[in-house]
């Protein structure tokens, strides 16, 4: 067996596929590329193809066909850049990833103390030797009502360790989860939306919640609440969450993930023009954070991402495993 990797990481994920080549005995090749026309054919002779989030449409999908590619495996949980339905119609196998949550609950716990203590424009100006305090307070982490949008593992994860600073803790989630209910109370969408000083989002982007934070949602929202999002950038509408900023509405964002961030992140544009203006925008705000997808980036959520797709190839070949998608929640 044989796996195709594309946009494989040299300086990190290379390694990893070495070590899980001889553990599951499936031999990869790789590009550092994202699949385009000329590497397509890189793919020729390969089970599987392993990607990470681009553009995965039916066109991409019918050309790894061509060439005999029976699997499609992601190197991330979410899995909506991958046309499912054409997937299906070509008979190919896609799955997803799985990883320890902690890195990302941790990461989002990070973002919002720095959102609330306004840490990134007190080193900003601190760069600058600007010590001064007006325009630096803060609020206090342990009195806030925080709300978690969506209860898997991630999101479950963040209660479970946010419940030792003293919050008031919220969680919404159309299933409801026992172990969630042990740190916070469930909630109505609308009430989660009036209640909370900070929102955290931890949901599959879907149909359904398509830019559930729209401007509709943040105008119920509390004045002087906070967005973070360490899930996916669908979830919030940009011109909502600028304008809410604008306005003074919102008190600020911390965004790890952004609409339409492929092609940007992970890309070293350092002295080219911004091509993307709401990003651009955002960046010029004093209160909001921007980290360009990071989150899952530890070395033991990375081992796992890698791990997760050779595992996926072995199990589908072998008729372990059926069909994909068997732990789906964030």
């Amino acid at each position: 067996m044989k796996i195709c990797f594309y946009a494989l990481r040299e300086f990190d994920e290379l390694h990893f596929c070495r070590e899980m080549k001889e553990k599951y005995k499936i031999d990869f090749v790789y590009s550092t590329e994202y699949p385009n026309e000329k590497n397509i054919s890189l793919a020729a002779g390969c089970d599987g193809v392993s990607c990470t989030p681009c553009d995965m449409s039916a066109k991409v999908l019918k050309s790894f066909h061509d060439v005999g590619v029976k699997y499609i495996l992601t190197r991330s949980i979410g899995y909506d850049h991958i046309d499912l339905k054409a997937a299906r119609e070509l008979g190919m196998k896609v799955d997803n990833v799985t990883y320890t949550p902690t890195g990302v609950a941790d990461y989002a716990i990070m973002l919002m103390l720095a959102s609330v203590r306004r840490l990134a424009h007190i080193l900003k100006r601190a760069e600058l030797q600007d010590y001064s305090l007006k325009n630096k307070l803060g609020r206090d982490f342990s009195v806030c009502t925080v709300g978690i949008m969506g209860t898997g593992k991630i999101g479950r994860t963040v209660l479970k360790h946010l419940s030792g600073f003293g919050c008031r803790l919220l969680a919404y989630d159309i299933y409801e989860n026992d172990e969630a209910k042990k740190y916070a109370r469930y909630v109505s969408l609308d009430e989660i939306l009036r209640e909370s000083d900070i929102i955290s989002l931890h949901m599959n982007a879907n149909e359904e919640n398509y830019h559930i934070i729209d401007m509709a949602a943040i105008s119920k929202m509390k004045d002087g609440a906070y967005i973070i999002n360490t899930a996916r950038g669908k979830l919030i509408d940009s011109e909502a969450l600028i304008h809410g900023i604008e306005i003074g509405k919102l008190g600020g964002a911390a965004l790890d993930v952004l609409e339409f961030e492929n092609g940007l992140y992970y890309y070293n544009l350092m002295g080219e023009v911004m091509v993307n203006p709401k990003l651009a925008l955002l960046r010029s705000f004093p209160n909001v954070i921007l980290t360009p997808h990071t989150a899952f980036y530890t070395a033991e959520d990375v081992c796992e991402m890698v791990e997760g797709n050779f595992k996926s190839c072995f199990e589908f070949g072998t008729g372990k495993k059926i069909n994909g998608f068997e732990n789906q929640t964030a």
